[in-house]
């Protein structure tokens, strides 16, 4: 395989990652470090920063779509990243103490449950006024674009939904993965967002994360041009076409789409930690 013959191939594929991560809220990490380690032979570390680097351009892509379609969250976004961010500082301390491949299979039975869980059907129409004293404080409550117009929803279970998010960012920080599919969980589950507000906003908040991570594998010299240029070329536009496609998308279709990306990663997750996999 030559080089060009290479980078059309990282480039579809990333495309593909890019219009999965917009579409669920994931982000296109998610697909694209199984794709490079196990397709095309790339050292982990560079898949991985190659990943933030996808990771990052999919959040700018989709969210500045998402943002001036109305459908993000910005004031919860920005109020749940600081749970986030507490949470993969936890996880990066803690990481030499904790056994792995143990967090592995609970987490894979986790993403299978939350998958099991996202298919439970849930109205999606406005519901009464949230009691949570945080959420008149903070302004969290918001209205979406449905196709008659305008919906205000409210936000339920601040706490509950901050504690996820200090999960979700030990989980990034212990396992090097993307915690997009617990932020839309927190939000959709516990918080009882719409699922669309849930992955726009999950969208949204993963780019502030990734960020910064990758300001770390850039000094270490994990990111190299050569493999992320093709991978942004990739999921930027696969990121912008999947926002255009999740307007006019059923939420239904949404949540199995969804769920079928949470089977998939906990069977890598085993794969990969306990199978001996890349």
């Amino acid at each position: 395989m030559n080089i060009w013959e290479f980078t059309l191939l990282v480039w579809i594929g990333s495309f593909t990652a890019g219009f999965v991560g917009a579409l669920t809220g994931l982000g296109g990490g998610v697909v694209i470090v199984p794709l490079l380690t196990s397709v095309f032979a790339v050292d982990i570390r560079y898949a991985v920063g190659a990943s933030l680097v996808s990771v990052i351009a999919t959040s700018s892509g989709a969210a500045s779509a998402y943002i001036k379609q109305g459908f993000t969250n910005l004031r919860l976004g920005m109020f749940l990243e600081v749970a986030t961010t507490m949470g993969a500082l936890i996880g990066a301390i803690i990481a030499a103490f904790i056994s792995v491949k143990a967090l592995t299979i609970v987490l894979a039975v986790v993403l299978l449950y939350s998958a099991y869980l996202s298919q439970q059907p849930r109205s999606e129409q406005p519901e009464s006024e949230s009691t949570d004293g945080l959420v008149s404080y903070l302004k969290l409550n918001g209205t979406c674009p449905t196709p008659n117009g305008l919906m205000p929803y409210q936000v339920h279970s601040v706490p509950i939904g901050f504690s996820v998010m200090v999960v979700a960012g030990v989980i990034s920080g212990l396992l090097g993965i993307g915690s997009g599919a617990f932020k839309v969980l927190a939000m959709d589950q516990a918080m009882r967002l719409p699922f669309k507000v849930s992955t726009t906003t999950s969208n949204f908040m993963i780019g502030v994360t990734a960020a910064a991570s990758a300001g770390v594998y850039l000094a270490r010299g994990y990111i190299d041009p050569g493999l992320s240029m093709p991978v942004m070329l990739g999921v930027l536009p696969g990121a912008l076409l999947g926002a255009k496609v999740l307007v006019g998308a059923k939420t239904k279709v949404l949540r199995i789409v969804f769920s079928l990306v949470l089977v998939l990663m906990a069977l890598k997750m085993v794969y990969n930690n306990l199978l001996g996999g890349i």
